[in-house]
């Protein structure tokens, strides 16, 4: 059925992983899946905020997440699971679709995250990702 699982994870936010990632580790065993970690640095560019902050911060706040990424998977992922873990760089919602279609997953594992009442339901990047994907999308709530 499914292969190749990808599961973002937010680094700074539990909620982004907490219970989506054993729902996503479950499916790789009872599948034989490999699972692909992503995490997502976002892009400062050539906005007025990037001009305060020194050249090469996009370069080490990469390499910082990377560390960061490798630690989690360190103390999360069980030996034996397939997969790899990689930062991308850019908007989160494109950068997720990107990251599934070049690693040719065909299951995208995501828990929405809820900033206030406008988003009651389903967080914008999970809501863009389950439109977008052209592969199928698990959201694992928290309630």
């Amino acid at each position: 059925m499914y292969k190749s699982i990808l599961l973002s994870v937010d680094l700074n936010h539990e909620k982004s992983w907490e219970n989506a990632l054993p729902a996503a580790l479950e499916l790789t065993k009872t599948l034989g899946a490999a699972l692909h970690l992503v995490t997502i640095v976002p892009r400062i560019g050539m906005s007025i905020v990037g001009t305060f902050l020194p050249e090469d911060f996009e370069k080490k706040a990469l390499k910082k997440a990377a560390e960061a990424l490798h630690e989690f998977a360190t103390q999360h992922i069980p030996e034996g699971v397939r997969g790899k873990s990689h930062v991308a760089h850019g908007t989160v919602r494109e950068e997720i679709l990107k990251a599934a279609d070049s690693l040719h997953c065909d299951l995208i594992v995501m828990a929405p995250h809820r900033r206030g009442l406008q988003n009651m339901l389903i967080g914008p990047n999970t809501e863009y990702v389950v439109r977008h994907a052209k592969q199928s999308v698990l959201v694992i709530r928290d309630d």
